[in-house]
Parts: structure tokens; C-alpha cells; sequence
């Protein structure tokens, strides 16, 4: 039987990643989304192709409003909910001085506030699911001061879905809902990663598909196999038995460049303020 997966953020990058994985496994897949016309459009395009079928909705996730006429629609069209993904984040690598109230409210809204609220609206759904989950893109919360120190407002946005998985993890208990986190290894190829860092940190990253294979491993798991966990996308694919990550690499020939908020490890290249494009 076909699941129903809505996604935020799924017009392009680990969205859309994400949507094409469960596509191939023949789910429903709600786009939400204020990407471009021809984005959204070569998704759905994509997953159909898959063999999945496909809504696109425009929402802006900072709008409560949107949120419950998202969360309807998809029930309208669908039925049902089973996994919802919170993937939106607006990037804003500043310190506080160079981080306007504006983009401070930005940064909160798409991430920990959408988080919160859309999960919220969607707990009457997901409770009929047989295996429903949440799954926020966050990080570990190993609040390593570096994060705060060089980029407070978005760490704070970040670290607020974490916190909401290990909340809700808690709290959604007795009605069986799986909530985690998945985070990558590495920085992902996405849009966002070239127009806001250098090109070695993109000829160093992994393609989104990582993150959708490893986000369909962690839904595939029962409640009582993950809950209020915070994943890794390369070591959950290594605990399916892969070996050779090179077909997710940008360029296998580059060293690997450290992502955010994770302990740097030995062959890999720090990231650093230096590698960012702070014009942006």
C-alpha cells in the first residue's frame, strides 16, 4: 500500500531528492514549496516517472494559515499522512552583527517555527498512520560553541528543529509517531551550497541522493526501532551494508569538506568562515 510522504522544501536540492526516493517505491508525494514554476514542475515530472504520484502545493511555511490549508489539501487529495519530512530553512551564515532582525525572523520562521507548527497540524493524521514519522533535517545536538560563535542565528534555527525532535520524540509517544533527525556526513550539492560558499566546498561535497537513501532507510524503520534519534546519513547507509560512497561524491578525487555542526575528522577539510561567501 502506498504511504503518503509531504515534504517541505521539495522543489530542488535534498527536497526533491527525497521525493524522487519514495516516487520509486510508488508513495504519494506532496511537494511543498515556493520554488520556481519549472522546478516544481520537472519534480512532479520526475515523480510520476518514478512511479510515484505527485501534488504540488505553494506554501509559504512562515504562514500558519498556509500550513493548515497544506495540511488539508493533502488530506483532500491523498487521505492520509504518513511521513512528514521538515526540510525548509532559510541559509544565513552571519555572526549577530551582521544579522538583521529580519533575517534573524527569517531564519526562525522556515525552520524551528514551520517545524513546530506544521508537525503540530499534522499529529491528527499521522497517529492513523501504521508507521508514521517525522523527519526534521537537523543536526546532533552537540552545540559546539564554533557554530554559535560564527553563525548564531542559523545554528539557533538548526539546533530548534533538533530540539523539537527530541521534544516531540517524548511527547508523541503514546501515540507511536517515530521523530528524528537525519544530517549529513559531508556538505550536500544543493543550489544553496553554490551560491553561499566557495567552489571547493562544492567540488568537496556529496549529491542530495545520500540523504534520500538515507531518509527512506530511517522510514522504513518501526517506532520501536527509531525514535527521538539523531542520524547520520552516511552511517545509516553504512548499517545497510554500504561500502563505497563514491557515487554520491561531486568529485571522487577531492577531499571530503567537514559540514556543520560535526566534529572534524581526520582526511577531511575544516569549514571555516573563510570558505563562506559572505557577500551573500
Amino acid at each position: 500500500m502506498s504511504r503518503t510522504i509531504l515534504i517541505t522544501g521539495a522543489g530542488q536540492g535534498i527536497g526533491q531528492a527525497i521525493a524522487f526516493r519514495f516516487a520509486a517505491d510508488g508513495d504519494n508525494v506532496v511537494i511543498a514549496s515556493k520554488d520556481s514554476p519549472a522546478q516544481i514542475k520537472e519534480t512532479l515530472e520526475g515523480i510520476e516517472r518514478l512511479g510515484g504520484k505527485g501534488l504540488a502545493i505553494e506554501v509559504d511555511v512562515r504562514s500558519t494559515d498556509e500550513l493548515k490549508e497544506l495540511v488539508k489539501q493533502t488530506i483532500d487529495h491523498f487521505g492520509s499522512i504518513d511521513i512528514l519530512i521538515n526540510n525548509t530553512s532559510a541559509p544565513c551564515f552571519k555572526d549577530t552583527f551582521q544579522t538583521t532582525p529580519e533575517q534573524f525572523d527569517l531564519i526562525m520562521s522556515t525552520s524551528v517555527r514551520a517545524a513546530f507548527l506544521l508537525a503540530k497540524l499534522c499529529f491528527p493524521h499521522l497517529k492513523e498512520s501504521n508507521n508514521p514519522h517525522i523527519l526534521n533535517i537537523s543536526p546532533p545536538l552537540g552545540l559546539e560553541v564554533q557554530w554559535l560563535r560564527d553563525h548564531l542565528p542559523f545554528s539557533l534555527g538548526k539546533y530548534g528543529m533538533s530540539l523539537c525532535t527530541l521534544g516531540m520524540a517524548e511527547e508523541f509517544k503514546t501515540a507511536k509517531i517515530a521523530v528524528n533527525s537525519l544530517w549529513p556526513h559531508t556538505n550536500i550539492a544543493t543550489q544553496r551550497l553554490k551560491d553561499y560558499l566557495s567552489p571547493e566546498v562544492y567540488a568537496g561535497s556529496r549529491h542530495p541522493t545520500i540523504m534520500a537513501d538515507a531518509a527512506y532507510e530511517i522510514a522504513n524503520r518501526t517506532y520501536e526501532q527509531a525514535t527521538g534519534q539523531f542520524f547520520i546519513d552516511e552511517i545509516v547507509l553504512r548499517g545497510k551494508g554500504v561500502k563505497d560512497f563514491s557515487k554520491y561524491a561531486v568529485d571522487p578525487t577531492h577531499p571530503l569538506v567537514q559540514t556543520l555542526f560535526l566534529p572534524l575528522e581526520e582526511g577531511m577539510i575544516p569549514i571555516s568562515p573563510e570558505l563562506f561567501r559572505l557577500n551573500k
